[in-house]
């Protein structure tokens, strides 16, 4: 199946509308489709070239600019070439201004002032890059999140993710027969997670990685008989410390988040039902 395209513009980061495109094919999870990002395009000259070649590739084309001028220069050249063109933010800055019966003031939110929510994200980024690997045991008892497991079920893609969002996260991988390091037994138990994965992928994904770094794929790393010693030793880990855990198998990055987050929103109501009830 031919790859297909869907560019990102924005005259910002592009936050806003990569996730609704991501969180969109969700819906969609057979492979095939690329996203190309393009961040800061405030003017025709750079938006131009991104708008000729989407029309020669038959991209999908999805933007948020907020300024008047350069908003309704893609839409021309968009019908001009016949290009797929969606407005995430244009239609909803319109209907905002007629409900509240304001102007915008049209500033892309990279040219607002820097608020306290970009500063806590910074810190949570820095927090998880170190963090990551269990290199700093001490910051599982300041961490909001701990992620727990063997090698390559997306620990590190998930903790970056998540620290975007504001979330300080550490993570630790899991080691056949290694005793679990006591800062990690110390941390709030119920702001751990573990991660689990399938045998057949975990294996596959391991094999790649082998041949990424051109070594033999016969080293236990990616043996089967030792993955699934691998995988049983941390369920049976996670069962003894009645850690949630959740199945990365298939999903992309962002679904696992959501699970995660929604997993940890669930335990945090029946502990709150559960305390309820004993008052």
């Amino acid at each position: 199946m031919a790859t297909r395209y869907l560019d990102v513009i924005s005259d910002s980061t592009g936050e806003t509308a990569e996730k609704v495109v991501r969180a969109a094919l969700l819906q969609f999870p057979q492979p095939g489709v690329a996203i190309r990002l393009h961040t800061r395009i405030r003017t025709a000259d750079t938006v131009r070239p991104i708008l000729e070649r989407a029309a020669q590739e038959g991209a999908l084309v999805v933007f948020t600019v907020v300024d008047p001028e350069l908003r309704e220069f893609i839409h021309a050249i968009s019908y001009e070439l016949k290009i797929d063109a969606m407005d995430v933010i244009g239609s909803l800055i319109g209907k905002l201004a007629q409900y509240l019966d304001r102007e915008p003031i049209n500033t892309p939110s990279g040219m607002l002032p820097l608020s306290e929510e970009y500063f806590r994200r910074i810190e949570a980024v820095e927090f998880a890059v170190k963090s990551d690997d269990g290199k700093e045991p001490r910051n599982f008892r300041k961490a909001d999140l701990v992620l727990v497991g063997v090698s390559r079920t997306s620990k590190t893609p998930l903790s970056t993710l998540l620290a975007q969002r504001g979330l300080k996260i550490a993570n630790l991988p899991l080691v056949l027969g290694m005793q679990l390091p006591p800062e990690l037994l110390e941390a709030p138990q119920d702001r751990i997670v573990g991660l689990t994965i399938a045998l057949d992928q975990l294996c596959e994904i391991r094999q790649a990685r082998l041949r990424q770094l051109g070594m033999p794929n016969e080293t236990n790393y990616a043996l089967r008989e030792h993955v699934r010693q691998e995988l049983d030793f941390a369920r049976q880990l996670f069962a003894r410390h009645n850690w949630p855990v959740v199945d990365v198998t298939g999903r992309a990055i962002e679904e696992s988040a959501v699970i995660i987050l929604e997993t940890l929103k669930e335990r945090d109501e029946r502990t709150k039902a559960a305390r309820a009830s004993l008052l």
